[in-house]
């Protein structure tokens, strides 16, 4: 079954995953892709048309990391007013203390990111119960989301829909993962691609 002409396309994007991929493929060290443009570019790609695109992401406390914190604040807000509905979740820190070189000890805070994958899941899951969409794009490695797949699948089935569910990933020599999600359509996208999707603007907040 080919499907509608029209291939109706949502967007998820889970964005740490994706800036961890990125940074490993690429040698991008923040989190420098404009999420619209990469939606727009695969779309295009792929003859589909854009109707949505969804932002997850965890934000660290001020206190942890106040630059971090700043930097996510003023980004959600620029992504919801260009139209993206962003999810954010605060990050978990697990406290450990280390014995120091000099014998005093130092406690070491480590994010975690709680939520966040089970937030998009959901939404993917009811969007398409709710027929917002034909194609779910994934730009995520998390295998952990390979679950909503057979999900989908039997939404699918039941209501006799044709729905895809494709996984856009960054791809090169270095990458962290040269996979997709399991059962997904994969997508891979190379520097050419990725780097003409980039945000140019600096949310980093101001200092001094």
């Amino acid at each position: 079954m080919d499907g509608p002409k029209k291939k109706r396309a949502v967007s998820f994007f889970d964005g740490q995953n994706l800036f961890r991929h990125a940074m490993a493929a690429f040698g991008h060290f923040h989190p420098n892709f404009d999420p619209i443009k990469l939606a727009d570019a695969i779309c295009a790609s792929k003859g589909w048309e854009r109707r949505g695109v969804r932002f997850y992401t965890g934000v660290p406390l001020a206190q942890h990391d106040p630059m971090w914190h700043g930097y996510w604040a003023a980004r959600s807000l620029a992504m919801r007013r260009s139209g993206i509905l962003v999810t954010t979740r605060p990050l978990r820190y697990h406290s450990e203390k280390v014995v120091m070189s000099d014998g005093s000890e130092q406690t070491i805070y480590t994010p975690h990111e709680k939520g966040i994958d089970v937030r998009l899941a959901l939404d993917a899951v009811r969007l398409a119960r709710q027929d917002q969409y034909d194609v779910a794009i994934i730009f995520s490695q998390d295998s952990d989301l390979g679950e909503i797949v057979e999900e989908i699948r039997e939404i699918s089935e039941h209501e006799k829909r044709w729905i895809k569910v494709a996984c856009a990933y960054p791809s090169s020599a270095t990458a962290s993962a040269r996979r997709g999600i399991a059962k997904t359509d994969w997508v891979p996208m190379d520097q050419a691609f990725y780097d003409q999707c980039l945000d140019p603007r600096d949310y980093r907040p101001r200092t001094g």
